[in-house]
């Protein structure tokens, strides 16, 4: 018999950004089905751009390096209980991180941007009633804690991430705010789809993973909708490794 585990969002106004795929994506769905009312963003004009079907989520364009965007999303928000900064991404189209203004700009995309906006809606999580409080989770990477030297912008900035996550938990925890993080090992997402099936760059992870596969989205959402869920309500600035070992072996 399998075992499922539930959640209870009901009435619950959940923001996840960079929810139109991926994990983002996974965990916008999971919190929609346990009740919440979710509100997703995405780089495209509309969700009708996108070949996945996002109708169930109410959807607005952000562009994370864009400030004034942020601002006017944060701004636009009347009440707010979970925060998860997803969005994030690397450049695989030929930029290299190794440059300086790329590495910022990878910065600015995986860190500044989850940041300003976690601090826009500050004031609308401090007044949420869910109970348990108000979380934010934000998403970091096992490139949070090994040298990854093909992407040293988005590694330096999901190590970043761990460190604010600690920082904002701790300044906020008197407004009822809750922040963790989750860590992902290597999940199947259009981010690593280069490497699916290349067995030189495949292949080390698998073999060092001792629950010997890749993860997918649907392994990290239940992590994340746990810390913004009553049963995590003592637990604050923690990021969670959802890697199948592979940081232990």
């Amino acid at each position: 018999m399998r075992n499922v585990t539930t959640f209870d969002f009901s009435d619950a106004r959940v923001l996840v950004t960079g929810g139109s795929s991926g994990i983002g994506k996974a965990v916008a769905d999971a919190f929609s089905k346990a009740g919440a009312d979710v509100l997703i963003t995405g780089t495209r004009a509309s969700a009708d751009e996108y070949d996945t079907d996002l109708s169930r989520h109410e959807y607005r364009q952000l562009v994370l390096t864009n400030k004034r965007a942020i601002d006017a999303l944060a701004a636009s928000i009347d009440r707010l209980d979970v925060l998860v900064n997803n969005a994030g991404g690397n450049f695989p189209g030929g930029k290299h991180e190794a440059v300086p203004d790329v590495f910022e700009e990878s910065v600015a995309i995986n860190l500044f941007g989850g940041y300003r906006l976690a601090v826009g809606c500050r004031s609308k999580l401090a007044k949420s009633a869910f109970d348990g409080g108000a979380s934010i989770i934000n998403m970091a990477s096992m490139g949070a804690f090994f040298a990854v030297p093909i992407v040293p912008g988005y590694a330096a900035a999901k190590a970043a991430t761990v460190q604010m996550t600690k920082n904002l938990a701790a300044a906020w925890a008197g407004d009822g705010i809750r922040v963790n993080a989750v860590a992902p090992g290597l999940v199947e997402t259009k981010m690593t789809a280069l490497m699916k099936g290349i067995e030189p760059l495949e292949k080390p992870f698998l073999d060092r993973t001792p629950l010997g596969r890749w993860g997918t989205p649907a392994d990290v959402a239940p992590v994340v909708m746990f810390l913004a869920s009553a049963a995590a309500r003592f637990i604050t600035g923690q990021t969670i490794r959802v890697d199948g070992g592979f940081s232990i072996a």
